[in-house]
């Protein structure tokens, strides 16, 4: 079919205008019915302005020219911006806390129709939580019980947000500030704390010492007296000895004990160095006298 042909005949330009226009209408319709969602988005399609399906990931199908997608909405977890909250504690310290929050939308139609400014919501949301729970908190247990404020303020949040659609997975402090004045009132208490920590560690060592020589002189005493035991034992014992035979031979053994220690007496005397003269008496001559016949009838 040539031009000729179509001006000869007008009606088969009429009819050919009829189907280009119906191919078009049907490409046009399959090109808006058919969506492909990715797998990290959700889809929220309307129709005449209200929620009709939610897309999940994959190929999803629509009415043409009456449902429209008119929210694209990212399931991927999200970080808000790192925050900082002024608080006060419960004893009147001023702190500065730096939080930030991890979530991810898993229902987009109530993320799209209930809130606006997701980000700026749970951040404000955030901040009273922070300042409300260090409120009743002292500065040395925000500073001990951080994993507890944590976990606090991620309980809170996600009951707060869970009308918004949203779950909230992490939730971290990063750091607590305190101002200039308060930083040097600590350091002088840790300083303080630290100096009376050394005296007392000192303090202990000396009285551990003076603990360990007493109970070095205590066994001292006990080894001397123990000695002095075993000694007036053995003397005990030996004038036990002498006290039996003098029961048994009678005033003869007391005789030739004392004359072994005379004898033993004379001895030593005479074994001095150089000459020694010894002037005895009578009756120490008869004594000993005496005391050689024990000996001589002894042996």
């Amino acid at each position: 079919m040539n031009t000729e042909d179509l001006l000869r005949d007008p009606s088969l330009f009429g009819g050919n205008a009829v189907m280009l226009a119906l191919a078009a209408f049907v490409i046009l319709s399959i090109f808006l019915g058919v969506r492909i969602v990715p797998q990290s988005e959700k889809h929220v399609v309307e129709r005449f302005g209200r929620l009709r399906a939610v897309l999940g990931p994959g190929i999803n199908f629509i009415v043409p020219f009456l449902d429209k997608v008119a929210h694209k909405v990212s399931v991927l977890e999200r970080q808000l911006p790192t925050s900082r909250q002024d608080a006060i504690t419960a004893d009147n310290v001023l702190v500065q806390v730096d939080t930030s929050v991890f979530y991810r939308v898993i229902e987009p139609e109530r993320t799209v129709y209930r809130i606006r400014d997701i980000d700026a919501a749970i951040a404000t949301t955030v901040a009273g939580i922070v300042r409300s729970q260090i409120g009743q908190m002292e500065l040395d247990t925000v500073q001990s019980n951080r994993s507890g404020l944590i976990s606090h303020i991620r309980d809170n949040v996600a009951n707060v947000v869970d009308d918004w659609g949203i779950e909230v997975t992490r939730a971290e402090i990063l750091d607590v500030n305190l101002d200039e004045a308060t930083r040097a009132a600590m350091l002088q208490q840790l300083n303080a704390e630290r100096a009376r920590r050394a005296q007392v560690t000192e303090a202990e060592g000396k009285k551990r010492a003076v603990e360990l020589s007493a109970d070095a002189d205590l066994y001292a005493a006990e080894q001397q007296a123990k000695a002095k035991r075993v000694t007036a034992e053995a003397e005990a014992y030996a004038t036990s000895v002498i006290a039996e035979a003098i029961a048994k031979n009678g005033i003869e053994a007391a005789q030739y004990q004392v004359a072994l220690k005379q004898v033993d007496a004379i001895a030593k005397v005479a074994s001095g160095e150089g000459k020694q003269t010894v002037l005895l008496p009578a009756s120490a001559l008869e004594a000993f006298g005496e005391a050689f016949k024990l000996l001589k009838g002894r042996s």
